[in-house]
């Protein structure tokens, strides 16, 4: 399975707004800058993620995204369903229906061992990204990169000076 890069995009974006003073909104644009990324596709995965409620926008001339609930409430699910929606990595098209032996009458979605493989492995790997948040992930890249908050935050406070967009 081969998610899109929008949700790379969000799951930095949204961790890198976990280093900002609670409630500090950052431009779609300059989110994008930070990474030298197109701003108006940064701009629909954030907007994607405030209609899931995991981002909030704030319009104006300080506006922009925000963290809409706290890092310890977010999942890693919670941002790739959030990007790429909620369906099954697999798709079953019941093959079998169309071979040798075939019956009609037979859910080959509900028979087919292929199908429930795929199925199991689809919640194993949702069942993994529901059990790490955000803060876990935060915490995570704190103890092995100290100097990421930081840098982060700095990189921000340049990118949002006079000559930006907001002081």
């Amino acid at each position: 399975m081969r998610m899109s890069e929008g949700v790379e995009w969000a799951l930095h974006g949204c961790l890198n707004l976990t280093w900002l003073p609670p409630g500090r909104a950052v431009p779609a644009a300059k989110l994008a800058e930070f990474y030298d990324l197109p701003a108006a596709y940064l701009n629909k995965q954030f907007q994607a993620l405030a209609r899931a409620g995991i981002v909030a926008s704030t319009p104006g001339k300080r506006g922009g995204f925000r963290l809409a609930r706290d890092p310890e409430r977010i999942t890693l699910l919670d941002i790739v369903v959030a990007i790429e929606g909620g369906g099954e990595a697999f798709r079953c098209d019941e093959l079998l229906r169309r071979g040798p032996g075939a019956d009609p009458g037979t859910d080959y979605r509900q028979a087919c061992l292929v199908s429930q493989a795929m199925r199991r492995a689809d919640l194993a790997w949702r069942r993994e990204l529901a059990a790490q948040t955000l803060a876990g992930l935060k915490a995570d890249v704190e103890r092995r990169y100290p100097a990421a908050p930081e840098n982060t935050r700095a990189r921000f406070a340049e990118l949002m000076t006079p000559e930006g967009t907001t002081a």
